[in-house]
């Protein structure tokens, strides 16, 4: 049996078949290894595993127990199936094997705060994330997404996870010849009109879904950490006004998606389908409007060329889009009134924007430097003159 020490942690890799034949000699092999390789954790690799009888299943349940923190990895689906048939799943680590996946080469179909989606055939995307680590996020993101589909949202769901060639993991949904609402608008396929149309329409069923305490991180939670991080950056009575409008905006528990914009709408056959859906949260609206002011113009105020590289259409098209959005997104023609509330969004949006970068270094370079101060500007022109930044 071939093992190997990584960190205090012994891994043994097991093959071929264990069964009651051969069970008592795997055992005393593994018990000779154990004893002789001082150890704290320990690891079973099931990569060249093929079958598992229940005396295999003794060996690992022994093992568990002397050695609580015992993971099982590389397991195939077959394998697994046996792990999950007899509840071994639900009372240790037993990790998958994952599908190996390159995206070397492939259309870049959407992109987010923590990751990128990519096409890689006709029928199949794959969202790659940006943490190599992200078992974790992608788990979260999977049970969002569940979440979000049983409450009526329009979702893909990740039907597979996968190894990314090169590093990190990937979720996998199947979207037969889907678009993204980008690549529509930039394409000429569909008009402002019509895209504004369709990402009002979703903003609205999203912000009437009403959600679990609990179940969806808090928004305002987090916009109020933007606010207060920017107390040592603001003068003083601009920071503490600029909190308290933050904190008065009331508690919410309707659904928003977080990071809204047309790279995260796809149609499928007429269908509107909402991705990268680890951002879900619920809190006021306020807070959408304010992710969609940063993608359509916030962060292109200073460069133009910014959202024409992200979202693949002109700065002048994105802020077309936006004030229609909010146009039919509120109900009114009204210009004064679609301004008012762009303002408020605004106000978050460049919070945002000025902590993103100042926590990036951005006092470091010119063109950083730059962008604090024209959030630091809005921010100083606009903050004294609300009153709310609710609507």
């Amino acid at each position: 049996m071939k093992s190997d020490l990584k960190d205090k942690t012994l891994v043994l890799y097991l093959s071929g078949h264990i069964d009651s034949a051969n069970a008592p000699a795997v055992e005393g092999e593994i018990s000779s290894i154990m004893n002789n390789t001082p150890h704290k954790g320990l690891e079973l690799d099931c990569r060249d595993l093929k079958y598992l009888s229940s005396a295999g299943l003794r060996i690992i349940l022994r093992l568990r127990k002397e050695n609580e923190n015992t993971v099982v990895s590389n397991v195939s689906p077959e394998v697994y199936e046996i792990f999950d048939m007899t509840g071994f799943t639900e009372m240790m680590d037993i990790r998958k094997a994952y599908r190996v996946v390159s995206v070397d080469g492939c259309e870049v179909i959407g992109q987010g705060a923590n990751g990128k989606v990519y096409r890689i055939d006709p029928d199949t995307i794959v969202k790659v994330y940006l943490n190599p680590d992200s078992l974790p996020e992608i788990q979260r993101e999977r049970e969002l997404a569940r979440a979000a589909f049983v409450l009526g949202i329009p979702t893909a769901i990740p039907y597979d996870v996968v190894s990314i060639e090169g590093g990190g993991y990937g979720s996998v949904f199947e979207l037969l010849n889907a678009k993204s609402l980008a690549k529509l608008l930039a394409s000429g396929e569909k008009s402002v009109d019509e895209v504004a149309k369709m990402s009002a329409d979703l903003l609205k069923t999203l912000h009437s879904t009403v959600i679990k305490e609990g179940s969806m991180p808090d928004m305002k939670e987090v916009a109020v950490d933007w606010a207060e991080f920017l107390k040592d950056h603001l003068e003083p009575a601009l920071a503490d006004r600029l909190i308290s409008l933050v904190k008065a905006v009331p508690d919410d528990m309707h659904m928003l998606h977080g990071d809204f914009h047309i790279k995260n709408v796809m149609l499928q056959n007429d269908e509107i389908l909402l991705i990268d859906m680890d951002t879900l949260c619920h809190g006021h609206p306020i807070f959408e409007l304010a992710s969609m002011f940063n993608a359509y113009h916030g962060f292109g105020d200073l460069d133009h060329d910014i959202i024409n590289d992200f979202l693949g259409i002109s700065y002048e098209t994105a802020t077309e889009l936006l004030e229609k959005t909010l146009s039919l997104y509120l109900g009114t023609d009204d210009p004064a009134r679609i301004k008012e509330v762009e303002e408020k969004a605004s106000v978050i949006g460049y919070t945002r924007i000025m902590r993103r970068r100042i926590r990036r270094r951005g006092y470091a370079t010119e063109e950083g430097r730059a962008e604090i101060e024209n959030c630091r500007k809005h921010l100083e022109e606009l903050v004294p003159m609300i009153d709310t930044l609710t609507f």
